[in-house]
């Protein structure tokens, strides 16, 4: 199962992920990174602007598999799902 790393960049600074997780797809990555990302943002914490950051996922070999900006979370909770 692939291993993808997860690591927070926001202007306030970054959190580099050194365990990752497995995902059985980088699909099922980037839900739980939308997922993670709405986490964060429902927080109390003035001192983050969310909309900012971004999920920066790598791969094993350090290659950025995508990008998740926080307002692109916000926007794919915000539209209705496709059936």
């Amino acid at each position: 199962m692939p291993r993808f790393f997860f690591s927070l960049r926001c202007p306030e600074g970054s959190v580099i992920d050194p365990d990752g997780a497995d995902f059985a797809n980088a699909d099922e990555a980037y839900d739980t990174a939308a997922r993670t990302a709405r986490t964060l943002m429902a927080t109390d914490d003035a001192e983050v602007d969310w909309l900012r950051c971004i999920f920066e996922v790598a791969d094993d070999a350090g290659e950025v598999v995508f990008e998740l900006p926080f307002s692109e979370a916000v926007e794919a909770a915000e539209s209705p799902k496709k059936h």
